[in-house]
């Protein structure tokens, strides 16, 4: 529930080693300061190992801008340095976390990468389905975490991306075609069902029956186009 309502996010725990700094800011760097260089590897604070990223950060929010002393090796030394962790709680350090994860990329070619899209797509639509669950549970209320167009436009990141640009179009192409299949009046998915009710009975409904049907379709349309966008600016409205 926590995640839903934006209160939490989930994501992947970062082995803490090996922490070789890849780089650092020119300016407002306490470890850059305390004499700490790229390519060093901190494996201590205050004597202490860590097994993970988080308690390596919970460490330092602990004791920010409280001095540490900081475990390096350096061309196969462990030495130690006196850094000053920032306001953030932060050293003022980055890694590579190539270092951490074995990652590897697959390259598909013309034909490949056809049933690969395919596979990928089918995928998706079965993520998407299970979801539903989730957004009409009275425990999660994640109806309450739905939005219009003001939510779609910030998924997208904010410079250009051609890969998370495409990801999130067809991603979105591919929702929108799974509301569409649905049995509601006014949808394909609607008269796909009114089709499949005249070839068991053998009738057809009455043309008074699908326009009510229409109209029922319609508003219901409507209605969860105009609740999605009004969470969007209820949640606009809360942030001010």
């Amino acid at each position: 529930p926590l995640m839903i309502d934006g209160k939490g996010r989930m994501e992947a725990r970062i082995p803490f080693g090996p922490f070789v700094v890849s780089d650092m800011p020119r300016k407002k760097s306490p470890a850059r300061a305390a004499g700490i260089m790229i390519n060093d590897q901190i494996v201590t604070l205050d004597s202490i190992k860590f097994q993970w990223y988080d308690e390596f950060q919970s460490y330092l929010m602990k004791n920010k801008e409280k001095p540490v002393r900081v475990g390096i090796i350096r061309d196969g030394r462990q030495e130690e340095c006196i850094v000053t962790p920032s306001k953030e709680g932060t050293l003022g350090v980055f890694h590579n976390v190539e270092n951490i994860f074995n990652l590897t990329q697959i390259d598909y070619n013309f034909f490949q990468a056809i049933p690969a899209g395919i596979a990928k797509g089918f995928k998706s639509i079965g993520d998407y389905v299970k979801q539903f669950r989730v957004i009409f549970s009275k425990e999660n209320k994640g109806y309450e975490s739905l939005g219009g167009f003001i939510t779609m436009g910030k998924i997208f990141p904010d410079q250009w991306d051609w890969h998370a640009f495409w990801s999130l179009t067809a991603l979105l192409s591919i929702i929108l075609a799974v509301m569409n299949i649905l049995p509601i009046p006014a949808l394909d998915g609607g008269h796909v069902m009114f089709l499949i009710y005249e070839v068991v009975t053998g009738r057809k409904p009455s043309d008074k029956f699908l326009e009510y049907a229409q109209i029922v379709g319609m508003v219901l349309l409507l209605a969860l186009l105009i609740y999605a966008n009004g969470n969007d600016f209820i949640r606009y409205v809360l942030k001010k």
